[in-house]
């Protein structure tokens, strides 16, 4: 009865183990905006970001979304960071899941990094300059 008591306790703890945390769901209008940006090929391998109207209305006007902080330095507090409706754990990058819709953000004070997803408010901003930046930035943002 031991044996098979302990047997049953390794294969419940492996299974809580496997499965993969669920998030909170932060999609909004807004979200699903910006995920309407697509990338259209001009020339063979040179691809041009596509916003259609309805996402360059946004663009300069202050806004809010909730998501969640995705650290690009080493800290526990930031100025600047990426923000995504997902957490690091869905990202493909950091942990699993697809690559989701971010925004690199600049703030007016520090935030203090938190798993907990947030609320941000800033000035949307689309970088269609053709550069190696962030494509969608959220400046001056204050936490909420």
């Amino acid at each position: 009865m031991k044996k098979c008591m302990l047997i049953f306790l390794v294969l419940t703890s492996i299974n809580t183990v496997a499965q993969v945390a669920v998030h909170t769901e932060l999609r909004t209008a807004t979200w699903n905006l910006i995920g309407l940006k697509y990338d259209k090929q001009i020339k063979p391998l040179v691809w041009r970001p596509v916003f259609p109207p309805s996402l360059k209305a946004i663009h300069n006007q202050i806004i809010e979304l909730p998501g969640y902080i995705i650290p690009t330095k080493v800290g526990n507090s930031f100025n600047e960071f990426m923000f995504s409706m997902v957490p690091i754990a869905s990202c493909p990058y950091c942990g699993t899941g697809d690559i989701p819709s971010m925004i690199e953000v600049k703030t007016l004070k520090p935030i203090k990094w938190t798993e907990e997803p947030i609320t941000l408010r800033g000035k949307f901003m689309i970088n269609d300059s053709g550069d190696n930046r962030s494509t969608f930035f959220l400046l001056d943002a204050v936490k909420k």
